[in-house]
């Protein structure tokens, strides 16, 4: 019987470097990884003696006070990814957001029954979750089938980066069934 023993060793330090190389490869969380961002995107109503309703200041520099439905319609649950882009001609930047099934059915319904009325957008970031407010209401001029919201928020690029990279971490640990 012949036994090979170069080869034999051959194949032994082969899969034992693979087998180290594999083990000492593991995901590193960076620190952006644990950024983590909230979103919340309500509907204009009108004011109700039920409790229904609140009424809420969007904008910083020139407030402007709308009545919105305490309940969210859709959240950072709802949301495959957001984006940071910039608007034609330089004149700024805006925040997109793309949703799921069940999100783009409900910005579907609103905006197709709602015209005229608001989108109001809160949203909520930084590492201790401390940066959070009424970011915008877009007004709904058509109906938005296609799962995608754009607005121009009141904050600056650097939050709005800070933003869509937390909603984006959301997203992918709601997506991997990893969300505590």
């Amino acid at each position: 019987m012949k036994v090979y023993a170069s080869r034999f060793n051959i194949y032994l330090v082969m899969f034992t470097v693979l087998a180290l190389g594999t083990a000492c490869h593991t995901t590193h969380e960076t620190k952006e990884d644990k950024v983590v961002s909230a979103l919340r995107i309500h509907i204009e109503s009108n004011v109700d003696t039920i409790g229904g309703s609140q009424t809420v200041s969007v904008l910083r520099t020139e407030p402007v006070s709308v009545t919105i439905t305490k309940d969210p319609i859709v959240t950072e649950a709802n949301l495959l990814s957001a984006r940071v882009l910039d608007a034609p001609a330089g004149s700024g930047f805006a925040v997109e957001l793309k949703f799921d099934d069940i999100g783009t059915m409900m910005i579907e319904q609103y905006s197709a029954s709602e015209p005229g009325k608001h989108f109001v957008i809160f949203g909520q970031w930084g590492e201790k979750g401390s940066d959070g407010r009424w970011l915008a209401a877009p007004l709904i001029t058509h109906r938005i089938d296609n799962g995608l919201l754009s607005f121009t928020p009141d904050m600056s690029r650097d939050d709005a980066y800070r933003l869509v990279l937390g909603l984006n971490n959301v997203s992918r640990q709601i997506n991997k069934g990893t969300m505590k």
